[in-house]
């Protein structure tokens, strides 16, 4: 059992569908009404059939007031760390403070090459990942003296100008499903970012691999409690139960408090184009599972 302590939090997932076009933004409105914390969306630069996430996002963050917005995950092959970094600390800004940054090593990389990206092996993927990482948090730290200079295999900086700083200190959130990424994630990340249904046993799978991010982290001085965890997921509201996340909105928050308490989830992101669900799952799923965690950690 892993309790890390974090308050919980709750977010939704969108398809950034290019048709109708203001359909995801529609979305992302129903999100903040519902009293959601984050609105994220898909990233996959190769699909004609999506408009393109972080202008969405810029679009999004206009028309919105107090939900935090993020990539879910952003396809690094495909976004330059470099400019990433001056998007999202620029975006950051003009949204007071609510941007938040979920990046991937890559997939689907047919559709990369496709796109004129690179196509990387594995092990030089999560490299790659390491390097934008560094690349993105000193363009950031304009804290720090002198240009920043990282000489990486697959990402360089030679000198490049620091800044402009973001307005608050943006998270940066890893998928990772494998031990290399995994241990990527424990060494330098802000949080883990999973989606449930492709974690090859289930929920617990995720003892396994906290483990593997507990680890890493330790080992280069970190508190585990450092990395937050967090986990898209998917599933149907039904009048009676029917297995995990399929029943009422009292049967989710329950299963949902299960899983902050004995696997240290702390923030549910729930993956659905439908307004009622996200109504569901902001108005009634999210303070249940809050009351439902605090209580326990009380008692």
């Amino acid at each position: 059992m892993t309790d890390y302590g974090h308050d919980l939090w709750f977010g939704s997932f969108l398809t950034p569908a290019a048709r109708p076009a203001q359909a995801p933004v529609e979305l992302a409105l129903v999100s903040e009404r519902a009293g959601l914390d984050l609105v994220s969306f898909q990233d996959h630069p190769y699909q004609s059939a999506f408009q393109d996430t972080w202008t969405l996002m810029s679009y999004v963050a206009a028309r919105t007031e107090r939900i935090r917005i993020s990539g879910n995950v952003l396809s690094l092959p495909l976004r330059p760390p470099a400019v990433l970094a001056r998007a999202a600390a620029s975006l950051d800004r003009l949204a007071g403070g609510r941007v938040e940054l979920g990046i991937g090593a890559g997939a689907f990389w047919d559709g990369i090459v496709a796109m004129g990206g690179r196509r990387l092996t594995p092990g030089q993927a999560v490299r790659a990942l390491e390097e934008a990482v560094a690349v993105i948090r000193g363009l950031w730290a304009t804290d720090e003296e002198g240009p920043l200079k990282v000489d990486g295999e697959f990402h360089s900086v030679t000198g490049a100008k620091r800044g402009p700083a973001p307005a608050h200190r943006i998270p940066i959130h890893i998928g990772a499903y494998k031990p290399r990424m995994l241990r990527l994630t424990g060494r330098i990340a802000d949080g883990w970012l999973p989606s449930l249904g492709y974690l090859p046993d289930g929920p617990a799978s995720l003892s396994t691999m906290n483990e593997q991010i507990d680890e890493a982290a330790s080992a280069v001085g970190r508190e585990p409690a450092a990395v937050s965890r967090l986990l898209n997921l998917s599933g149907r509201f039904t009048t009676g139960g029917g297995g995990l996340l399929q029943g009422t909105p009292a049967d989710w928050a329950e299963q949902l408090a299960d899983l902050a308490l004995q696997y240290g989830v702390s923030g549910f992101i729930l993956a659905s184009d439908e307004p009622a669900d996200l109504n569901l799952f902001g108005h009634e799923v999210a303070p249940r599972a809050r009351e439902l965690v605090q209580s326990e950690r009380t008692a």
